[in-house]
């Protein structure tokens, strides 16, 4: 199978300003998204827009500074965690650069982040099996 484009990330200074942003141009956060570190609004088709403040995407990825890679970035949905690693290895092998290797989340994914080649990060996950059958 080949990844899938689920949601559009951006990372914001200021989440409260950036929900009451999109929330004026249509996008149906969540009440309270204003207090989160995530938020996530959905869109047509099933995607996704998401939040992430700096400092939850500092969290996993502690020298995350603004303007490394274009503020925004893309999440594709793989079918496992076994083609998070093949899809990053494939990619790193064929010259791209790899921002952080495959580790599982805290929050139930296996995750890895490459870069595109303007330095944007392209997010990719799977859900964990612990994460599903806790379902």
């Amino acid at each position: 199978m080949t990844p899938r484009l689920d949601a559009i990330g951006l990372v914001t200074s200021d989440m409260a300003a950036s929900v009451a942003f999109y929330r004026r141009l249509g996008f149906a956060f969540p009440e309270g998204s204003e207090r989160q570190r995530h938020a996530e609004a959905p869109l047509p088709g099933g995607l996704r827009l998401l939040l992430d403040t700096e400092e939850t995407v500092r969290s996993f990825h502690p020298e995350y500074r603004p303007g490394t890679g274009g503020g925004a970035g893309l999440a594709l949905l793989c079918d496992s965690p076994a083609e998070v690693d093949a899809v990053y290895e494939e990619l790193v092998a064929a010259g791209y650069r790899g921002e952080l290797k495959p580790w599982d989340a805290v929050w139930g994914q296996r995750y890895a982040v490459i870069n595109d080649p303007d330095g944007n990060g392209v997010d990719l996950f799977a859900p964990l099996p612990s994460a599903t059958t806790a379902e």
